[in-house]
């Protein structure tokens, strides 16, 4: 689902770059907002150099932004934040929330510039 794109940032090609989140991440977001009783709640992802791929997500939950160079996604009021250099990465990915055996996470899903990655989905290789 598109999110609304606050600050959005254009590619090499000039097409805004974007990240999608699912109604279930969106809807996470919301409630953790709620019972933590912060409005100002929002999904902080970043891409680092490591991990055993070369590359790796980071995730968290924070209250501030830089205005300037953050763009946030906003989803049904679910909102996740990133610098230009991650969404660049990242552009055209999915952010989702999954329940499994061993526990819940955010987690993206769907990048389209990842050509390996580990098994816990936290570290992945791209070709530039």
């Amino acid at each position: 689902m598109l999110p609304n794109i606050i600050n959005p940032k254009k590619d090499e090609d000039d097409k805004d770059m974007v990240i999608y989140i699912t109604p279930r991440a969106a809807a996470r977001l919301n409630a953790i907002k709620e019972s933590d009783k912060n409005p100002n709640l929002l999904l902080r992802v970043t891409v680092e150099s490591g991990g055993c791929h070369g590359f790796q997500y980071l995730m968290g939950l924070k209250e501030t932004f830089d205005p300037e160079e953050d763009t946030i996604f906003d989803l049904n009021g679910g909102k996740v934040v990133m610098d230009e250099i991650s969404l660049g990465i990242l552009k055209d990915s999915t952010v989702d929330y999954t329940t499994e055996l061993i526990g819940s996470q955010f987690k993206i899903v769907n990048n389209p510039r990842a050509t390996s990655s580990c098994g816990c989905g936290s570290s992945f290789d791209i070709n530039f």
